[in-house]
């Protein structure tokens, strides 16, 4: 509808920059959020990979390639 334009703009900006990486608080700010905690309240399900840089770089550190079976007890594990 020609009235939510701008929010479907907007709402797709935002869903773009977020799965491509980019730092929840920049986009925050770009959108003019109160807090990138309202940010990622309401845009990460756009973000399955959340956690997974962070698992790699201390499986690097500990000397491991990574764990490809995550438990999926923990809230970040991509779901598969």
């Amino acid at each position: 509808m020609p009235k939510d334009g701008f929010h479907a703009l907007r709402h797709t900006y935002a869903s773009i920059m977020l799965e491509v990486g980019e730092s929840v608080v920049a986009v925050a700010r770009w959108l003019g959020h109160s807090s990138p905690a309202f940010t990622l309240g309401y845009y990460s399900h756009l973000m399955p990979e959340a956690g997974s840089k962070g698992r790699t770089a201390i499986d690097g550190l500990l000397g491991r390639q990574g764990d490809l079976h995550a438990s999926r007890n923990f809230p970040d594990s991509p779901r598969g």
